[in-house]
């Protein structure tokens, strides 16, 4: 059984009611941490001794998040900006996190009709993900496929339950699974 570290940054936390059903779908899972990273540095203040203790530990991570701007909220910026240090995650002596497997689980209010190349956002979810992408082969970390509840403006109350249920499942596979090959395809 794999240790799965969620790092879960919104901003506002209390007006998402998709959020709020994803993480109340995974919480008090054994060997699923939930780092609420605004509950835990209101100030940006980020210990950067504890978040690399987090991350060395765990096997697979989760950058869970809104999507901001077509990024993520900047608080999360920052985490990946201090945490992910030279010499640490990257460069020389940077192999703390080689070999761990890393994913977006993200919502977004638009559509997954919005997020196409002939929809309102121009580009697919993914092509904004791709400097997530690309801090994770950095760091030489496995990229997955994201994880996404997309349209949550105007999502179902059945529809979001089905939703939250599926992210449990996905974190449950990702820390399950004897193989996680199969991820990388899909």
């Amino acid at each position: 059984m794999r240790k799965v570290l969620v790092l879960f940054a919104h901003p506002k936390f209390e007006h998402s009611e998709a959020n709020q059903a994803l993480i109340q779908a995974i919480s008090g899972i054994e060997n699923i941490e939930i780092r609420d990273l605004y509950e835990l540095y209101p100030d940006f203040n980020i210990s950067i001794q504890a978040e690399q203790e987090a991350l060395f530990e765990a096997e697979v991570v989760i950058w869970h998040h809104p999507i901001y701007w077509y990024s993520c909220p900047p608080l999360l910026k920052q985490w990946i900006d201090l945490v992910l240090e030279f010499g640490w995650a990257y460069g020389p002596g940077g192999i703390y996190l080689k070999g761990k497997y890393i994913a977006n689980a993200i919502t977004s209010g638009g559509s997954q009709e919005a997020y196409q190349y002939d929809g309102r956002n121009n580009y697919k979810i993914e092509d904004f993900l791709r400097p997530f992408e690309q801090t994770a082969r950095l760091c030489n970390m496995t990229y997955l496929p994201p994880f996404q509840v997309a349209g949550t403006h105007k999502i179902s109350a059945f529809d979001l339950k089905k939703k939250a249920e599926s992210y449990r499942e996905f974190l449950l596979e990702l820390r399950d699974a004897a193989d996680l090959s199969h991820f990388k395809n899909l």
